[in-house]
């Protein structure tokens, strides 16, 4: 058996600065922590507060805290067991423990001290004035953000709802100043693409007038040439021969070619006089009527049915500004275009539609197709595939269809033959 160490009576001041050293090395890695070792007979034997962040060292037991320091270790000592205390005031929380050292030294206990920051603490109260401008700084700062994103936004769907507005010119629109700087500098830049874009479209539809005047003139030319080449044949016939009957069919053959030079001259003059469409409120249905009368009694001389078809949402009063008497103009030579093309005893028909927010005139007629090598150049001036056509019917159809805004296509070439003239519905009503 071990013999017990001997109790140690007399308590020396080297004994005292050894404990000291221990406590020193011990509480020296812990920030914050002071301690010490108990006696019951003589209180502190040893006490340590090695971080102490004051001028100096500290060596006495805190006065404040020296009953519950006491009470603590007693509290042990009598328990056997460490015991932990936590005292809570307006700015800190004291923590203390207490535990019961076994060896030489008879009652003896080691202690353990520190301070916890309440919220009551002014570290804390100024951490929590902090954390409150920095989330202040926060919310004004997002405040901010949002309004001049929104005012962005606003601006930017502005100028967007102008940009998608559908203007009658086929221009885009004199965007207006935003009050941004960065959004004037790119409504700015918009504005002058705007503009070149329209000087270009100037010069595109000039340089087109004048190839358009080319053609014209050169079929205009040809077109003549052959008429007054016949007139002069049949003249000099006519003066050479003493028949009187043969003079008589010379003047005849003359009067002819006369009145085909008169139709080409009124074709072309209907094509390139026509001005910009005086556009008013009309009714469809009255559109559809006026071309059936127009040309009704020719189709019904040549054995051919004429059906109109008007779409339901169309045929209830449905309204749009047009020139009534362009478009009927139109659509009339789209109709005698498909008569003169049309077997007797087969159909012919006129229909309107409402198309994706278009009107949509369609012509057709059974029986009949397109030559291809017309089809590429079928709406050019002098382009016909009759030898009594002027070739300006559906080239006159092609410049209204353009003044409106719209287009004229051949949809179908062959038995249905389809024209479709489509335009911009404006001034839509039901």
């Amino acid at each position: 058996m071990l013999a017990s160490r001997p109790e140690i009576e007399v308590v020396t001041p080297a004994l005292r600065s050894d404990l000291t050293s221990i406590v020193v090395a011990e509480l020296a890695r812990v920030q914050g922590m002071e301690g010490g070792f108990w006696s019951a007979a003589e209180g502190s034997l040893a006490y340590a507060y090695p971080t102490y962040a004051g001028t100096g060292p500290k060596t006495d037991v805190p006065a404040a805290e020296l009953s519950t320091i006491a009470e603590t270790n007693r509290q042990a000592r009598v328990d056997a067991e460490p015991v932990v205390v936590s005292l809570p005031n307006p700015s800190q929380i004291l923590l203390l423990a207490a535990c019961p050292m076994a060896g030489p030294l008879p009652a003896i206990t080691a202690w353990t001290m520190t301070r916890v920051h309440s919220a009551g603490s002014a570290a804390y109260q100024t951490l929590l004035v902090g954390l409150g401008l920095l989330a202040g700084v926060m919310i004004l700062s997002a405040i901010l953000l949002g309004r001049v994103i929104w005012t962005w936004s606003r601006r930017i769907a502005s100028l967007e709802k102008a940009l998608a507005e559908e203007r009658d010119t086929g221009d885009l629109p004199v965007l207006p100043e935003t009050g941004e700087y960065e959004l004037d500098r790119l409504v700015g830049t918009l504005n002058r693409a705007r503009n070149r874009l329209a000087d270009a479209r100037d010069r595109a539809a000039t340089a087109e007038r004048y190839a358009v005047a080319g053609r014209l003139a050169a079929g205009m030319a040809h077109e003549i040439r052959n008429p007054i080449a016949a007139m002069r044949l049949k003249a000099e016939n006519g003066l050479a021969a003493a028949d009187v009957s043969r003079k008589d069919v010379a003047f005849d053959a003359i009067v002819q070619q006369i009145a085909r030079l008169d139709a080409l001259l009124r074709d072309l003059l209907s094509m390139t006089q026509r001005g910009e469409p005086r556009r008013a409120s009309v009714e469809i249905t009255a559109i559809i009527q006026r071309c059936i009368e127009a040309v009704g009694v020719r189709a019904e001389a040549q054995g051919i049915r004429l059906t109109t078809r008007v779409s339901p949402s169309l045929s209830n009063g449905a309204v749009a500004q047009l020139d009534a008497d362009q478009i009927v103009s139109g659509l009339e030579n789209l109709l005698v275009n498909a008569i003169q093309h049309t077997p007797a005893g087969r159909a012919i028909w006129i229909e309107a539609l409402d198309r994706g927010g278009k009107l949509l005139f369609v012509v057709g007629n059974d029986g009949a197709r397109v030559d291809p090598a017309l089809r590429e150049k079928l709406f050019e001036p002098f382009v016909t595939g009759r030898l009594d056509g002027t070739g300006l019917g559906l080239a006159i159809v092609r410049e209204i269809a353009l003044a409106h805004g719209g287009t004229v296509v051949l949809a179908a070439v062959e038995d249905p033959v389809l024209f479709e003239l489509e335009l911009p519905w404006i001034g839509r009503q039901y």
